[in-house]
């Protein structure tokens, strides 16, 4: 019986199944695991070969099984589909994942360690605390909509809000059992912004420690989360060959549906990880609408896109454009500097 030089292992939270092939590709075995027998199994196997879909917890398992001397290759989940046999069951995925890791073009995910893992939490637990906010301002304000109270879009009128709830004018015309919701919907936003500026002093210091946050926030429009998150979230920057690889990652480049030699080029792809591509783009609309404000520098890329391109469309390829002075400052291990002005 040959070796099995490549496992597909299709991970899960109790039952895991993996999936030898040999050199050729050729089946090996195809064995079902529970949780408590699956690092027992890989201890007892030579090195090899063995892939996971970069899914949850694929990180974990990944390190576990590199300390045994397994050469781990995380596999995005969109790559392995192609290698799908109809259906869908355990051995099914992992004969798909041991065939597409032995693809060789075939693209991987960096392992990361607990560290790199924890650093993204931060930013995680913040989009969370944030997005729970929000949720909470939208329910306040729909349900005084309902008595005849419109309040103001924006975080900045809830404190406002919050006093006139205890105003006994506006209380007075409120049902005396809905008094008590808007204040324990209050009290909740105001935990939550405490919780939000917890997080944000984390993230500043974060990146004061940092030398290469701190080269990144040269950059205009990249401020201490962007850079953090950068710094967190994006694999090690010698994975890209040039700025535009590292770009087309973070899906700020266009979707391409290109056929008989004739090049259609669509919106951004919006692959990739989506904080870094959220927080770039935030960071590009801030710098377009300082420039619609206050002017774009003469002469300037900025100037000259703003004169003939939509707003929204300019602070997408401003992000895009920023995503590979990231690259460059990186990989370079520079400043930013600002390009002169092209005369007119």
């Amino acid at each position: 019986m040959s070796q099995a030089s490549t496992i597909g292992l299709d991970i899960a939270k109790n039952v895991f199944h993996a999936h030898g092939a040999d050199e050729r590709g050729a089946m090996v075995f195809s064995r079902k695991l529970t949780r408590a027998k699956l690092l027992d199994f890989f201890a007892g196997h030579p090195a090899c070969v063995v892939a996971l879909e970069a899914c949850g917890g694929a990180h974990h398992w990944a390190r576990q099984l590199q300390t045994m001397g397994h050469d781990v290759r995380l596999i995005p989940p969109a790559y392995v589909k192609p290698f799908v046999k109809r259906n869908k069951t355990d051995a099914i995925d992992a004969e798909a994942i041991a065939e597409a890791a032995q693809r060789p073009g075939m693209r991987y995910v960096a392992v990361k360690t607990e560290e790199q893992q924890a650093a993204g939490l931060v930013f995680r637990t913040r989009d969370l605390t944030v997005r729970q906010r929000t949720q909470l301002i939208n329910a306040i304000r729909g349900h005084l909509a309902e008595y005849g109270w419109v309040a103001p879009r924006g975080t900045a009128h809830m404190t406002m809000l919050a006093d006139l709830l205890e105003d006994e004018e506006m209380a007075s015309t409120l049902p005396k059992a809905a008094r008590p919701m808007f204040k324990l919907m209050v009290d909740m936003l105001a935990e939550l912004d405490k919780q939000i500026a917890v997080l944000d002093r984390e993230i500043a210091r974060r990146a004061k420690e940092d030398e290469a946050a701190r080269r990144l926030m040269t950059i205009p429009g990249i401020g201490p989360i962007a850079a953090t998150a950068i710094i967190a979230l994006a694999p090690p920057i010698e994975t890209f060959r040039k700025g535009r690889d590292f770009a087309a990652w973070l899906g700020l480049t266009p979707r391409q549906h290109s056929t008989g030699g004739k090049q259609r080029l669509g919106s951004i792809s919006k692959m990739g990880e989506r904080t870094i591509r959220r927080l770039l783009i935030i960071g590009g609309s801030a710098m377009v609408s300082q420039a619609c404000r206050n002017g774009a520098p003469v002469g300037s890329w900025l100037e000259r896109m703003l004169a003939r391109k939509p707003r929204m469309l300019v602070s997408v390829a401003l992000a895009n454009k920023m995503a590979r002075m990231v690259w460059a400052l990186l990989t370079k291990n520079e400043d930013y500097r600002a390009p002169a002005a092209v005369a007119a």
